[in-house]
């Protein structure tokens, strides 16, 4: 299976917008608190291969347990997350597979109980961010590691 289309070179302006926003989003406190558990549990749930490989090289590059990597998947059974990472996990789960009903008042109020007004909402951001470069790149079959050199994360060591 091959890559179908470069989407970032033939719809430059609208990636480099993209690009603005994820980078506009680093900034905020919660987003680096959470952007690498968000972006893999996204990612796997939505079968991005692509963005798997880079979140979880780029977790390992800023100093990521790599037991922790491993239990993303499993995080509800796993002790190796606080609550307000839980919390986080659970708000991008509901975010990413929204249910016909939409988002519950019980997960909406557990994850109200660990973040704040704003973090709700900058986390968010965030979830949609990433399910929108996980459609991307499922969609144009974006092969998995094919952006290291350009990203740094050949220095994971995890080739």
């Amino acid at each position: 299976m091959s890559q179908r289309l470069d989407y970032f070179k033939l719809s430059a302006g609208f990636a480099g917008k993209y690009l603005d926003f994820n980078a506009a989003l680093a900034a905020k406190p919660v987003i680096k608190e959470f952007s690498h558990l968000v972006t893999i549990r996204a990612s796997q749930i939505n079968g991005c291969g692509f963005c798997l490989d880079m979140h979880v090289k780029e977790a390992k590059i800023h100093g990521e347990r790599e037991l922790r990597l491993y239990h993303i998947a499993i995080w509800r059974e796993s002790t190796l997350f606080t609550p307000r990472e839980k919390a986080a996990l659970e708000w991008t789960e509901a975010l990413t597979t929204l249910s016909t009903h939409g988002v519950s008042d019980v997960i909406y109020e557990a994850v109200r109980g660990q973040l704040s007004e704003e973090e709700v909402s900058d986390l968010s951001f965030l979830i949609v961010a990433i399910n929108g470069w996980n459609r991307l790149n499922v969609a144009f079959r974006t092969v998995p590691g094919s952006a290291d050199a350009a990203f740094g994360l050949s220095k994971a060591g995890l080739n």
